[in-house]
């Protein structure tokens, strides 16, 4: 996987067809205006990042990631997942969630369920979903567990949206007195 920083989709997606050459080069996040993440062979994904750098892109970077995430390569747990999801229980969320794979509310479990079958392998649409939340009326995103990068992510995305975090017990204590 590889980000590409000062990137826009439409260019990323070109950077990632061109470099692809037989291989598997998708795009796999688009996390705010201006950074994109590639997934897909190691070959092809380095190839993606010279591209960009030729072209100009502020910065390409490879990331040091375990496995090529939300690309095609990983159809096999994507199946994995089918399958175990069709033995979990899944109760209608209130209010509804927003699917990184759609950008869009879903309550109804069975959609759910091929949702998260389909973001195994599908783009992660967070710059689309921090919109969506803030068109449906969200004034505060919450990030829970280790890290702050969604949090900044939504604040580039909107920088309106009130982005807390929450790592550990003390800011639980703090959020719970707002």
């Amino acid at each position: 996987m590889a980000a590409l920083l000062g990137a826009t989709l439409d260019q990323a997606g070109e950077i990632a067809s061109e470099a692809a050459e037989r291989q598997v080069c998708d795009i796999a996040n688009d996390n705010a205006p201006g950074q994109v993440v590639l997934s897909g062979n190691v070959e092809a994904v380095e190839r993606a990042v010279a591209l960009a750098k030729e072209r100009g892109v502020r910065r390409a970077v490879m990331l040091p990631v375990s496995a090529p995430f939300h690309c095609r390569l990983l159809q096999p747990a994507a199946e994995a997942m089918q399958d175990a999801l069709a033995e979990t229980g899944v109760n209608p969320p209130e209010p509804a969630l927003v699917a990184n794979v759609s950008a869009e509310p879903v309550s109804d479990p069975d959609e759910i369920r091929e949702l998260l079958v389909a973001q195994v392998t599908g783009r992660v649409r967070w710059r689309e979903c921090v919109l969506a939340m803030r068109d449906a009326g969200v004034e505060t995103t919450v990030e829970l567990g280790a890290g702050k990068v969604l949090t900044g992510l939504a604040r580039r995305i909107d920088p309106d949206l009130r982005a807390l975090s929450v790592e550990g017990p003390d800011d639980l204590e703090a959020l719970l007195t707002l």
